[in-house]
């Protein structure tokens, strides 16, 4: 399975909307709270090329972008197989 990680806050409604969408498809993630800790906000902005808005998700290091870019790629077909889940 792929390694998932998300840059969120606890009161965005958007990294919700993401971590409902992979807990929907069984899939583990590690949450980075970046209200938490100012140097993982910097890390995010580093990680993403400048993204200054929550969540930024990363797959296998592949920035995936935000909750839109997320369910995008789910509703075109690609998300399952960036996670590994067999059709």
């Amino acid at each position: 399975m792929a390694k998932v990680e998300l840059y969120t806050t606890q009161w965005c409604g958007y990294c919700a909307r993401a971590r409902a969408l992979l807990a929907k498809k069984g899939v583990a993630f590690v949450d980075i709270d970046v209200d938490a800790d100012s140097a993982k906000r910097e890390e995010m902005i580093q990680r993403s090329g400048g993204g200054l808005t929550v969540p930024q998700i990363f797959i296998d290091d592949e920035h995936i972008g935000g909750s839109d870019e997320l369910a995008a790629l789910d509703q075109a077909g690609g998300l399952d197989r960036k996670l590994g889940i067999a059709p």
